[in-house]
């Protein structure tokens, strides 16, 4: 009974750490896009104030070439992300399926103790009447 319990608490454990590992990837997807998002901002802030958007122009501004640039690795890095949190999901699955089978063999265990129990009980009760 005590290593289904601590198989129960490790299954448990595991569970949490792949819930952390989701929240976690998820967290630095929405940071990616945030920033992406703001450096959109700051370029088009600079393209305005240099009264070029051409980025192919000759006197584009070399801020606004390299804000582009740190941009556009953070959407491959989000993206790239997104694909780790298919995987930390699915893994997440997984391991909560494995908790779910640890636990319902856990109540069959209880289950088939007490009707021994019981069946105990009610041949002792039978013999001393």
């Amino acid at each position: 009974m005590k290593s289904r319990d601590t198989l129960i608490r490790l299954k448990r454990f595991q569970v949490d750490e792949k819930r952390r590992r989701v929240a976690q990837i998820e967290m630095m997807i929405a940071e990616f896009d945030r920033m992406a998002a703001d450096l959109d901002r700051e370029i088009a802030a600079e393209e305005q104030k240099a009264g070029i958007a051409d980025p192919n122009h000759f006197a584009y501004p070399t801020y606004a070439r390299a804000a582009a640039q740190r941009r556009d690795n953070l959407r491959l890095s989000a993206e790239n992300l997104h694909i780790q949190l298919d995987d930390a999901k699915a893994e997440l699955g997984e391991a909560f399926e494995e908790l779910k089978k640890a636990e319902s063999l856990e109540d069959r265990e209880r289950s088939l103790d007490a009707a021994i129990s019981q069946t105990g009980q009610s041949r002792a009760v039978r013999a001393s009447a």
